[in-house]
């Protein structure tokens, strides 16, 4: 038997508030593949072939052949110089062109490249160790040289302590001869000056102009403007969850009166103590519902009622479930008898750990303790093929090649394509996309519009509690 915290008020808060984004099983006797665009195809199609899986059954030719065609569909659709998909097609150049793959492997590294010379930089030509010399060559020297490091020059940069270790004025064994040899066999500044140099290849300058398009480069003043937005956004929701949820607890308070004591807290972290494994699992909790335990002295402890998280938008809660997933299954871990300090942006929270190994991690019980807010609108025509999915389906090894020879003007076979189903078929690595469907709807069954929660939450008792409709 469950031993988490059970109202009668929050329970049918949570089954009577409207789930607007909320998907239908999918229908395949109904639906129209002449009317569909490439991606419902590809759903409809991997959907099939779930439940064909499922049931034991093999999925047969028509379906492969329909999955193919989508596939092909989409991949050209992606490749179109007009409105295709610039983040693709900068991904296929990648894959068939050297030199831009050593570009976007050279910039992977490079943010960890310029912190390594500029610290070795430091250590020899720091302001502050410039104003140690007397005025001269040595000393302008190495003020150039800190400045090439501030501006990213970075041949210049090895001219410069080229020159400035010629010196005769150094001697065999100062620590700035050996700092600037140090500089100079550096492998992160040779990485740097190659990685210049390649910026003037004609393919990796169209590789630059087709991320530019698909959004600004990582580490760009447009990036950073980009995630702080990004941040600001995010931080906007979790304000109106976090409002929706304490307006629940004050009417839970009003309504169990002195039965039992409501509170809330957010950015609640999971303490390391909690056996289990933290790996790639939830450590923080936006907004969290907690009821005063019941104890046999005056310590006070708390009980988790309800988790919820806050996301901008469908795509992010639908990456997010399987870190949520995985949090809920480390709390459980928690053991019986003990009470787990929990850090929260209100202080901090002794958490039981006898209800924490109540919470359910089934597809049956999430829904009874974790929510997804969001307030974002709701898609006219619901995505049926998530963007993860999506992503997956033309970055597998053969879409990559059946794209490539479109951008060479080559020949194409469908059937080159054949290993993506059989991939999705058989492997593993491909469970998530052959269950996307089901994961969407799941992700979406957990998600309600803060508007919609703080209206079903600020209704009448009765109102509330005589609804015999779920909301949606």
């Amino acid at each position: 038997m469950s031993l988490l915290p059970s109202s009668p008020l929050l329970d049918e808060t949570l089954r009577v508030v409207a789930r607007r984004y909320r998907l239908p099983a999918m229908d395949l006797s109904s639906f129209q593949v002449s009317d569909a665009g490439a991606a419902a195809i590809l759903a409809f199609t991997i959907e099939q072939a779930r439940r064909a899986v499922v049931r034991g059954a093999a999925a047969d030719a028509g379906l492969k052949r329909q999955f193919i065609e989508a596939l092909a569909r989409m991949i050209r659709e992606a490749m179109r110089e007009d409105f295709g998909d610039p983040g693709f097609q900068a991904m296929v150049l990648r894959h068939r062109t050297p030199s831009v793959r050593e570009y976007a492997s050279l910039s992977a590294q490079a943010d960890q490249d310029r912190r390594s010379v500029h610290t070795v930089v430091n250590a020899i030509a720091h302001p502050g160790k410039q104003h140690r010399l007397a005025p001269g060559r040595q000393r302008e020297e190495m003020s150039h040289l800190h400045r090439l490091a501030s501006s990213a020059s970075w041949s210049a940069l090895s001219d410069a302590a080229g020159r400035l270790l010629a010196m005769p004025e150094l001697g065999d064994e100062s620590s700035l001869k050996r700092g600037l040899t140090r500089l100079l066999e550096s492998p992160a500044l040779e990485r740097l000056r190659r990685l210049d140099a390649l910026g003037t290849d004609e393919h990796v300058i169209q590789y630059q102009s087709l991320w530019g398009r698909n959004g600004p480069r990582s580490g760009s003043a447009g990036a950073i403007a980009q995630g702080s937005a990004s941040q600001q956004r995010g931080a906007a929701v979790e304000t109106l969850a976090t409002q929706a949820i304490e307006a629940l607890a004050r009417r839970l308070n009003d309504r169990d009166g002195a039965e039992a004591t409501y509170r809330v807290v957010t950015s609640m972290r999971v303490p390391a103590s909690i056996p289990g494994s933290s790996d790639r699992a939830k450590s923080e909790w936006d907004v969290v519902l907690l009821r005063r335990a019941q104890t046999a002295d005056a310590s006070t402890e708390w009980d988790v009622c309800l988790l919820v998280e806050a996301k901008a938008s469908v795509d992010a809660a639908t990456t997010d479930l399987p870190r949520l997933l995985r949090g809920l299954r480390l709390l459980a871990h928690a053991e019986e008898g003990v009470v787990y300090p929990f850090k929260t942006k209100q202080g901090m929270v002794n958490l039981r750990g006898a209800t924490l190994r109540s919470l359910s991690t089934d597809e049956a019980g999430v829904p009874e303790v974790v929510l997804y807010c969001c307030d974002a609108p709701v898609e006219v025509i619901p995505r049926m093929l998530s963007a993860a999915s999506r992503m997956q389906l033309l970055s597998a090894p053969a879409s990559m090649a059946f794209a490539s020879a479109l951008a060479q003007k080559e020949h194409v076979d469908t059937h080159d394509l054949d290993p993506v189903w059989h991939d999705l078929l058989a492997s593993p690595r491909w469970g998530a996309v052959l269950n996307q469907y089901p994961t969407l709807q799941r992700v979406r069954e957990l998600m309600v519009h803060t508007e919609d929660l703080l209206l079903t939450v600020d209704a009448r008792p009765e109102a509330v509690q005589g609804n015999p409709c779920d909301g949606g």
